[in-house]
């Protein structure tokens, strides 16, 4: 999956639900500046999540991205993802198995209070904010959210919004205005 993105929260937590055994948290807060992801930031709008939740993508809950520790799924109806003002709020009835009980207990201890999500962006836009290129994203498909260890933006994968980067930049260079800026310092350095 080469056009999969992952990004990670500090947001998670065990609410309790009629069986007593939900981890709620926001998977994504709209509109909130990332930290930086390798010389960009990022905003997420809060339209991008609407593509998923319209075409009820099977989104898939998982811990620390590791498919083989499945503890949700939109289509079995274990993982309810929905929009509100703040962000993608994710509900998980996880499984009474090894990989479902240890994260209850782990994050009942407060060892685990991170979410993630993978993505792929169809729609973004790129401007320049204080110097910092800041990536909008207004389109994505979300293919699976996570309870994780390490809610760490440094650690996660921004390969492709680094190809992104790098075309935005290119063109950038290239506009009629860097074109301009280029020729009079030139000019001046005569």
């Amino acid at each position: 999956m080469p056009d999969l993105e992952i990004r990670s929260l500090t947001e998670c937590r065990v609410g309790i639900a009629p069986n007593g055994r939900t981890i709620e948290g926001y998977a994504i807060v709209f509109d909130s500046l990332s930290q930086d992801l390798g010389g960009f930031r990022e905003v997420i709008r809060p339209e991008a999540v609407d593509r998923t939740l319209k075409e009820a993508l099977d989104v898939r809950a998982l811990v620390d991205h590791d498919s083989g520790k499945v503890i949700g799924r939109t289509r079995a109806g274990t993982l309810n993802l929905r929009k509100d003002p703040r962000g993608l709020r994710v509900s998980i009835d996880p499984p009474n198995t090894t990989a479902g009980r240890d994260i209850l207990e782990s994050i009942s201890r407060g060892d685990v209070s991170g979410m993630s999500f993978a993505f792929r962006a169809l729609t973004d836009d790129w401007r320049t904010e204080n110097g910092t290129p800041v990536r909008d994203v207004s389109d994505m498909t979300i293919s699976e959210v996570s309870v994780v260890a390490f809610p760490a933006y440094s650690a996660t994968n921004v390969d492709v919004a680094q190809r992104s980067l790098r075309e935005f930049q290119a063109r950038q260079a290239s506009s009629p205005i860097a074109l301009l800026r280029r020729k009079l310092q030139l000019t001046l350095a005569r």
